[in-house]
């Protein structure tokens, strides 16, 4: 399973929000409910997202064994 752990720590290293992630790159605030949650995001918005942080994809996701 996707876990989007990383990219909570990787926000508030940088001291952004979701606010900032929707005005920024556009990202709906059904996309972040459904990141928050864990359910998947379309690779546009992975793409976004590592724009709008300045970062790469294992800062904002990780793969986990489901248990």
């Amino acid at each position: 399973m996707i876990s989007y752990e990383p990219l909570w720590r990787t926000m508030e290293k940088r001291g952004a929000t979701t606010y900032t992630l929707q005005v920024k790159g556009g990202i709906s605030s059904s996309t972040i409910r459904r990141m928050k949650a864990g359910e998947s995001v379309s690779t546009n918005t992975l793409d976004a997202i590592c724009k709008i942080l300045k970062c790469d994809l294992d800062d904002i996701i990780s793969y986990r064994e489901d248990e």
